[in-house]
């Protein structure tokens, strides 16, 4: 290492020698002439040794693309430089003739520092009185830009680029070292992959899309000038302006350049000079507010995704750290939403109510045995810009308050901070799997009169008696026997309270927690907790909060017969060496799945849960009706779910499973909870998912579901 480092070292001190340093001060490097020429050899070569010897070179950052899960259909991308590493091989050899004519005609000759073109330089200052003309090679240039994007901090920052002497030894110093290391081909490949061209466009590819909306490869000859013309001033010969002069006069001059190297000849340059300036502008997207104007609908799925990578280990310590990489990484990620059945999804929520409706309609869909989220819909724009929206529909907020419809970016369908929308009678699955889990077969009978006294003290619900909890029946005709077939078919609430207390209140919201329900209120937080949980009656009437991600994966979980999978936004992730992302060993976008529910169990439940849609138990008998029956009459194939409405009529849901797919959706006003839905909504939301998921099963096989054994039956 010592006689390498005397080596580069004393290359720079011949220069020294050769009064070319001193050159450089007048070549336009603005630095005292007494800092250099005044030196002295020894000194200087003194000076250079306590240097550092060697570039640091930190891999640059690049954009993230993300596309939907047939891995074409781009969603967006993720950069703070748009940037995408290219190789030499798939440029257009008029770039890299372009560039080195216009940077550095003597590239091939100099070893990093070109004395003959610091001399060239001198002589043309010391004529002009001023700076007329710069010396720093296309190494020593690529060194500069390397030093900026290592720096760690502010100060690094400008040491790298002020106009100092002790930053042009530096860069000096390591260009020769560089040049030993590096061929110039990879020189060459690392310059073109991080300059700047202007338009947050770093890097050749960036530029041919930004400006040419195309790949570097097919650059013709004028648009290679172009571009390699911005490198030195990219604001001063910006093409995209309506005075093109000063672009076309420095594309021109780069056109002259690679005439006197020989690279084209003089027809080619007569012609070249001579054409118009033809640009084919591309914005490129960046965030989720970015994706197509046409699929705007997509930006509530890439924001749950961008959620998603923020909590991801793999990514960075912190969550800060995961979205800096996520911006920087230069990741491919395809992601799980499924074009086709957004597209439906879509039309069935808007055909039930529109954009502008203070009430928001949402649903989810999600892939059983896997957790992946196909489609992510609601009635809204994902946009920040909210000034045409409507009035907010709590009046108490002031006559000019707007709503979040029909704009917002709020995380409607889960993945932020919302903490959700009371799900109603949907929270029943939860008590029925705990009873099952428990031994009580599914013939378990209760005569269950119009209204309960419970055991539960008063708590948050929907009925007091005094200091008792007593809810009541939506309809006196579920008076009577009641099995789990008939009981959860006809949403029957006493039934359920009394299947709650034989088997335990906690014991449901334990099973809700461990099928990923989250409590993000402080409400339900206390509630939860052990010393709270088993007094809790009223869980299982769903006067808690839930997402739609949340109960869609809830019954994904009964159509893969019990096994749990995490909802998951993405089928691969790729790092920029096409590598896939791994974390501990394991993929970061493979299935996270774990079996929660013994099959016998998840089968039983399922066949209660055929009731409701008005397929019909295999097992039992239903109670001769369900609560919403009009799923399998729409979608025509197995189908089981569960519906629910909360007090009042505040929200209203479904959640429908087949053996392919389950979905769940509701409506609500995420603005004002206590803006009452009304009975006209009550039945949107079972028509959006049969709907839905008979469109985005259309041609497929109709897989039953397998019956559970006669222990969880008789």
């Amino acid at each position: 290492m010592t006689s390498r480092r005397l080596t580069v070292a004393g290359r720079v001190a011949l220069l020294i020698r050769a009064g070319l340093i001193a050159g450089l001060v007048l070549a336009g490097l603005s630095y005292p002439l007494a800092a250099l020429a005044g030196m002295g050899v020894k000194a200087g070569t003194d000076a250079l040794q306590a240097m550092p010897e060697e570039l640091t070179e930190v891999p640059t950052a690049q954009t993230t693309y993300v596309y939907a899960n047939d891995g074409k259909t781009l969603l967006t991308m993720f950069y703070e430089e748009h940037r995408k590493q290219t190789a030499l091989k798939h440029m257009s050899p008029y770039v890299i003739k372009a560039i080195v004519a216009s940077e550095d005609s003597r590239f091939y000759e100099h070893n990093g520092v070109d004395a003959k073109g610091v001399a060239r330089a001198f002589v043309a200052n010391q004529q002009a009185g001023g700076v007329s003309q710069g010396a720093s090679t296309l190494t020593m240039q690529y060194v500069r830009m390397a030093l900026r994007d290592s720096a760690r901090t502010p100060k690094e920052a400008l040491e790298a680029t002020e106009q100092t002497a002790t930053r042009k030894l530096r860069e000096m110093r390591m260009a020769i070292e560089v040049e030993q290391r590096l061929s110039k081909e990879q020189i060459l490949e690392r310059y073109l992959n991080t300059a700047y061209f202007g338009h947050r466009a770093y890097g050749i590819f960036a530029a041919s899309q930004v400006f040419f909306s195309k790949a570097p490869k097919d650059l013709t000859l004028t648009e290679a000038a172009l571009l390699a013309g911005l490198v030195k001033a990219p604001s001063a010969y910006d093409p995209a302006t309506k005075d093109q002069r000063a672009a076309r006069q420095r594309r021109n001059y780069v056109i002259d350049q690679m005439l006197k190297m020989g690279s084209i000849t003089p027809d080619q340059a007569a012609a070249a000079k001579k054409s118009k300036i033809k640009l084919r502008l591309t914005a490129p997207p960046n965030d989720c507010v970015s994706v197509p104007a046409a699929h705007n609908d997509w930006g509530f799925f890439c924001d749950y995704f961008k959620s998603w990578w923020r909590e991801q280990p793999a990514f960075g310590r912190t969550a800060q750290e995961r979205e800096e990489n996520l911006r920087r990484g230069g990741y491919r990620v395809v992601t799980s939403i499924d074009p086709g059945i957004q597209k439906h999804a879509m039309k069935h929520v808007l055909d039930k109510e529109k954009r502008g409706s203070p009430f928001a309609h949402g649903q989810v869909v999600v892939q059983p045995g896997t957790g992946r989220l196909v489609s992510m819909a609601v009635n809204r724009r994902y946009s920040l810009d909210q000034k045409n929206n409507g009035r907010h529909s709590d009046r108490r907020t002031g006559r000019d308050t707007k709503g979040n419809y029909p704009n917002t970016v709020n995380p409607l369908l889960g993945g932020g901070s919302m903490a959700g929308y009371q799900a109603g009678s949907t929270f029943k699955i939860f008590t029925m799997l705990a009873a099952l889990e428990a031994g009580m077969p599914l013939r378990t009978s209760f005569y269950s009169p119009e209204r309960f006294y419970s055991q539960y003290i008063t708590a948050p619900g929907p009925a007091t008696c005094g200091t008792h909890w007593c809810p009541k029946n939506s309809s006196k005709s579920m008076t009577g026997n009641q099995t789990m077939w008939s009981g959860f078919g006809k949403s029957v609430n006493t039934y359920f309270v009394q299947l709650e207390q034989r088997v335990g209140a906690d014991k449901a919201v334990r099973m809700a927690e461990r099928l990923g329900l989250r409590w993000r209120t402080e409400v339900d937080r206390r509630l939860a907790t052990p010393e709270h949980a088993a007094g809790w009656g009223a869980f299982t009437l769903g006067v808690s909060d839930a997402t739609p991600v949340e109960m869609a994966n809830v019954f994904a979980t009964l159509a893969a017969e019990g096994r749990y999978c995490e909802p998951l936004p993405v089928v691969s992730i790729r790092n920029p060496d096409d590598t896939h992302a791994v974390h501990d060993g394991k993929l970061v976008a493979a299935p996270r799945c774990h079996r929660e529910l013994a099959v016998d169990v998840a089968r039983a439940a399922t066949d209660a849960a055929r009731c409701v849609t008005g397929y019909g138990s295999a097992r039992g008998s239903c109670g001769g009706w369900g609560t919403s029956e009009m799923v399998h009459a729409t979608l025509r194939r197995p189908v089981a779910g569960k519906s629910g409405t909360t007090d009042g009529n505040k929200t209203a849901w479904f959640s429908g499973y087949t053996p392919e797919l389950a979905a769940a959706a509701f409506v609500a006003d995420p603005d004002n909870p206590e803006h009452v839905v009304g009975t006209s909504r009550g039945t949107i939301s079972k028509f959006t998912v049969a709907q839905t998921l008979r469109d985005a099963l259309e041609g497929q096989p109709k897989t039953k579901f397998t019956p559970p054994s006669d222990k969880l039956v008789w």
